[in-house]
């Protein structure tokens, strides 16, 4: 019979995140190895990593206060309505929603793989199941035979 167990490597996103939990299915394994060895790949990992924290957060808190209270009230640089802020906070916007595109693509990535994977395994256990029983079918009706009791009819 085929072996359709599992690897026990671990997903290194699942991994990192609940060191206790093992991604353990082949399809999700492949398709992180894949993705880990795409260098943007990694990087785009990485910040959305990082823009999904709350580091990220904090940090953009005491930015947003310090451009405001330095340079909209202090140095008069960046005049009402903050124009220069309001362009940058834009500007990474457009960038952290590609990441965060990146990340979906990601999850449709392993969920594929592990489709794939599952009906693989799926047609490989309906065709040793089909063989065994179409084998117990030919035991069954050997035995009746020799108990000279008929044939019995084929399975439907």
């Amino acid at each position: 019979m085929t072996d359709v167990q599992p690897s026990t490597a671990e997903h290194p996103g699942i991994a990192a995140k609940h060191p206790g939990i093992a991604a353990k299915h082949p399809g999700m394994q492949r398709a992180a190895e894949q993705r880990a060895a795409d260098v943007q790949l990694r990087v785009a990992d990485a910040i959305t990593a990082f823009a999904g924290s709350m580091t990220f957060v904090y940090i953009h808190i005491v930015f947003f206060a310090l451009w405001i209270v330095a340079l909209g009230y202090l140095l008069k640089g960046d005049p009402y309505p903050f124009g220069l802020l309001t362009l940058v906070v834009s500007l990474e916007a457009i960038f952290l929603s590609t990441f965060v595109m990146i990340g979906q693509n990601r999850a449709a990535d392993l969920a594929q793989a592990k489709a794939e994977h599952d009906f693989t395994v799926q047609q490989t256990l309906l065709q040793e199941n089909t063989r065994l029983t179409v084998e117990i079918h030919k035991l069954t009706s050997e035995m009746h035979q020799s108990l000279k009791l008929g044939d019995t009819p084929p399975p439907s």
